[in-house]
């Protein structure tokens, strides 16, 4: 059982995360790691190992939503990506195409919300650029990872490309909605670790609450329900989010 909570704060996965992937009751998960269930059933022991075992956390229980039928000895290159009909929205992830669908009203209220709160904030650190999807973003230097995150802050960056951004966004925001939410919880959230993201929120509209993420201390995650305001890591606490309106923002369309 050591074991698995090690590794469970190695990954950074919150009990509802683990509750979600492996089927396991959340009231159990949170039993078992709180260390109330001393002696847990083995078949609940083995659905956490599955999980915990694999490298970077990389189990879903959803199915790729692949565009088209990619092999392990046939995955899709940067090139491909890049040559994609313009009115396709995918996210390339080791070599494999992921369906974007269409943003709910309540996701581009949000969007646009969070967008010109941390515009605000951007004036303070003239040497950060901030963006929002759609914008494509290489990640690592195989060419075989290309996201689209809802909105992201690069600081300092060297690189130029007419084509796309590379590189890891110092700070990346998703919205969850009910077609990406192991993709975001799960997939996502290791690319951007092992990539050099520092900071990574995931706002959750359907519970609302927010999951903070910071990457670069590789601390537990936080989770912050949609109130009061909320210091951005990356500006050393010197700009805050107002959850409390991102709150009036969804509470317009529940």
């Amino acid at each position: 059982l050591q074991e698995l909570k090690d590794r469970k704060r190695e990954l950074g996965y919150t009990n509802e995360m683990i509750a979600y992937a492996t089927g396991v009751p959340l009231g159990t998960v949170q039993k078992i790691f709180a260390g109330t269930t001393k002696s847990p059933r083995w078949t609940t022991i083995q659905a956490l190992e599955n999980l915990l075992s694999k490298r970077e956390g990389s189990i879903v229980r959803e199915e790729a939503a692949a565009y088209g039928h990619v092999t392990q000895e046939e995955q899709h290159t940067l090139e491909e990506y890049l040559a994609l009909p313009n009115d396709r929205r995918v996210e390339m992830i080791d070599g494999v195409f992921y369906d974007l669908a269409s943003a709910l009203p309540v996701h581009q209220a949000i969007l646009r919300e969070l967008f010109y709160q941390f515009y605000q904030c951007m004036e303070r650190h003239p040497e950060c650029e901030l963006f929002m999807a759609p914008m494509d973003v290489r990640l690592g230097t195989d060419g075989r990872t290309v996201v689209q995150p809802d909105l992201f802050v690069f600081c300092n960056r060297k690189e130029k490309n007419s084509n796309y951004l590379s590189g890891a966004p110092d700070f990346v925001l998703e919205i969850l909605s009910p077609s990406n939410r192991n993709h975001d919880l799960f997939r996502k959230l290791n690319k951007y670790r092992f990539a050099g993201v520092r900071e990574y929120w995931i706002v959750d509209p359907r519970d609302r609450k927010l999951i903070l993420y910071d990457l670069e201390h590789d601390t537990a995650p936080e989770t912050r329900p949609f109130a009061g305001k909320i210091p951005i890591g990356i500006s050393q606490g010197k700009c805050k989010i107002d959850l409390d309106r991102v709150n009036e923002k969804v509470k317009a369309y529940y």
